[in-house]
């Protein structure tokens, strides 16, 4: 049997049980030292399952400001490991993810590591598309998440699309952790509908800050440059489906396309509704 590495993975969840107990069978019990779940308020049988697996459960209630559910763990209840694993009850981790990660995660010349994940749509596996690559595997003390004060204008409280910002150099793990996503189109489609009025609210917020924009990933930096375009739709559905390959998923590969670039679509109409409320 293997030793555990030292990582405490943290689960932010709230009503995960669907999906919790499969996701932590996949972790096994000789990969990290520590897990602890994060909870925000679940009603539905999540901290049973969290009980019947011995798991330390840390309760979480946001007030709607800085910080959120990641960065609060952070600076509350600093993890004793060398480093932390943020990771959703919908992802898997794969036998090939947790080989890589112990071949790796010695080198003390990192602070970090990109991770990547399989994307499911309609049940199956994409094959093409952009790649969904998350930094979410970094050493205790090397950074937290980049820091967007709100006030109460999101109902998200958890970071999603903020990224953590590390002191230090980042590598990549290439084995893919498994996205296991299959709650629906309606669930796909609401929860798209927060993150566009956050992402919308995000850039107007920050627009004029350059302490937060030093922060951004040059992905984020054309991100945000094309959002203020109408053309964003377009340019991710062209990107996504022709040149990224999601022609090659057929069907399935379209219609996610489509979606994903009306997402796009209506974080830019969200901005400029927002900006007409504004003058009015």
């Amino acid at each position: 049997m293997k030793l555990p590495l030292n990582i405490t993975i943290a689960i932010p969840i709230k009503n995960e049980a669907a999906l919790l107990q499969g996701c932590l069978d996949a972790i096994g019990g000789d990969f990290a030292e520590k897990i602890i779940i994060l909870d925000s308020g679940s009603t539905d049988g999540s901290l049973e399952i969290a009980k019947n697996n011995n798991i330390e459960v840390l309760h979480f209630k946001w007030n709607g400001q800085f910080p959120k559910k990641r960065n609060w763990f952070l600076q509350n209840y600093r993890p004793a490991t060398k480093w932390v694993l943020f990771l959703d009850a919908d992802e898997y981790l794969s036998d090939s993810f947790k080989a890589e990660v112990r071949s790796k995660i010695d080198n003390e010349n990192l602070v970090g590591f990109w991770l990547s994940y399989t994307r499911y749509f309609l049940g199956k596996k994409l094959k093409g598309g952009y790649p969904l690559r998350k930094l979410a595997l970094f050493r205790v003390g090397a950074g937290e998440y980049e820091r967007i004060e709100e006030n109460n204008w999101s109902t998200l409280d958890m970071e999603i699309h903020e990224h953590p910002v590390l002191l230090g150099a980042i590598g990549v793990i290439k084995s893919e952790i498994d996205h296991l996503d299959f709650r629906g189109i309606s669930h796909y489609v609401i929860k798209h509908n927060e993150y566009a009025s956050w992402e919308a609210e995000r850039i107007i917020k920050t627009a004029s800050d350059s302490t937060v924009k030093k922060s951004w990933t040059w992905k984020q930096k054309i991100k945000y440059k094309l959002l203020l375009s109408p053309f964003i739709g377009p340019v991710y559905f062209l990107g996504n489906y022709f040149l990224l390959g999601g022609i090659r998923d057929g069907a399935r590969g379209l219609t996610f396309s489509i979606l994903k670039a009306s997402y796009f679509t209506q974080v830019y109409c969200k901005i400029k509704e927002s900006q007409l409320t504004e003058k009015h």
